[in-house]
């Protein structure tokens, strides 16, 4: 996991992460989705918006695909189309809450916005600004009781200067890509904690950084997908799709046609018809990964005390009776088989019946697909604040659990 940090450093938006993922591609080639389908042996990717998606071909290919979804969004604060207001001489940048952060982490750290801006001749480009922002908290000598009620819209808008007239977030925006800054158009921006990522504890066993959530998963996949393309039989399709904290109903996430649109594609160039598509998804898989809950010591009633995942133990095989993961019997016995290969140690989590958990991208993709799919993860604590908890040797042990899957 050396490698790991500098990953998430470099990918502080969804965008940001589908191009470093593209930088791990080597020797892959770039599909134009408006040209003829390449479906010849080797490598190929493309990037649609924050998504990427990527497949190996083998020289003869078993006619079935191996999956691993994930995705590279995670909670935060958008920027507005109205970039900014005046508030008691202070400018404050006007944001629109995307997904479900932990209000609370999000004050008093050194912020910055990162994502695409387009340009009026429609040219997109990356951008991040500098650490220029920030969500002041309120003193505690003016909330004595200090149980302040926080409010999504009066209470979560980052200051940037103190006095108007010393530039604006277009300034920023415009200076961090050399532009004009009447030449930006639009802007998909999310806030980012500027501290970097850091191994820390006793031997190093743990990793704290913003966006672990979903990026634990983004790199492992990566990592195991490109190890495996040595050993593949069966066609692998790597998916990192975006707005999966806003429920995927969109062209680059898991509920709209990106998936779709790729495994069809690559069938039909090599020349299979409907019928021999519909086989090739019956004899496929899917393992849907996204972060687990770790046990938090200063909340154990908020678990069941028979399947609670502890950090530094192994991946998680995530259950529930409602189908809010994806995980059947012949599903979970398809991840237990990849981790006994890979020797990799093996956690199950259940949600209390009291305490409903969240969902993934594994439903989704089951249910439009049908192709039989697992949920696991890696165990996190302070999951949606911005800056989590994951331990070092679970990502290793989960980078060898999805090899195994792509090659046994």
């Amino acid at each position: 996991m050396r490698n790991f940090p500098a990953f998430l450093n470099a990918s502080p938006s969804s965008f940001h992460a589908a191009a470093e993922v593209s930088n791990m591609l080597t020797g892959f080639r770039q599909q134009d989705e408006t040209q003829p389908w390449d479906a010849s042996p080797g490598g190929h990717y493309l990037i649609r918006g924050g998504a990427i998606v990527a497949w190996w071909i083998p020289e003869s290919p078993r006619h079935a695909f191996r999956i691993v979804g994930s995705h590279t969004d995670s909670p935060g604060f958008m920027l507005k189309p109205t970039p900014e207001a005046t508030v008691a001489h202070w400018q404050q940048a006007q944001v629109e809450v995307y997904g479900s952060p932990i209000l609370a982490s999000w004050f008093d750290r050194e912020l910055q916005f990162a994502g695409r801006i387009v340009l009026r001749d429609g040219t997109e480009t990356l951008v991040a600004t500098p650490p220029a922002f920030r969500i002041p908290h309120l003193a505690i000598h003016l909330s004595r009781e200090n149980n302040l009620t926080l409010d999504k819209q009066q209470h979560m808008q980052p200051i940037f200067a103190a006095r108007e007239g010393a530039g604006g977030v277009l300034d920023l925006l415009a200076g961090a890509v050399g532009v004009d800054k009447h030449d930006i158009a639009a802007w998909d921006l999310i806030t980012r904690d500027a501290q970097p990522a850091r191994v820390f504890g006793m031997e190093d066993a743990y990793i704290a950084a913003g966006r672990l959530d979903n990026l634990s998963s983004v790199y492992a996949s990566a990592r195991a997908f490109v190890q495996a393309t040595a050993d593949a039989t069966d066609i692998l399709v790597l998916a990192c799709f975006d707005h999966e904290e806003i429920g995927s109903a969109t062209t680059s996430g898991a509920a709209g046609p990106l998936l779709q649109d790729v495994l069809t594609r690559t069938a039909y160039a090599l020349g299979a018809d409907e019928d021999a598509l519909r086989r090739m998804y019956a004899r496929s898989s899917c393992v849907s990964a996204d972060a687990a809950h770790a046990v938090h010591p200063n909340y154990v009633q908020k678990y069941d005390p028979a399947t609670g995942a502890q950090m530094n133990a192994g991946p998680v095989l995530k259950i529930n009776a409602n189908q809010r993961y994806a995980t059947t019997a012949p599903t979970s016995a398809l991840w237990l088989r990849a981790c006994a290969a890979a020797d990799v140690p093996v956690q199950r989590f259940v949600s209390r019946n009291d305490v409903p958990c969240g969902s993934t991208i594994g439903p989704i993709t089951a249910t439009r697909l049908g192709i039989p799919t697992v949920d696991v993860g890696v165990p996190l604590l302070s999951m949606h604040s911005a800056r989590e908890l994951a331990g070092v040797r679970d990502m290793e042990w989960f980078t060898s659990a999805l090899h195994a899957y792509f090659v046994d």
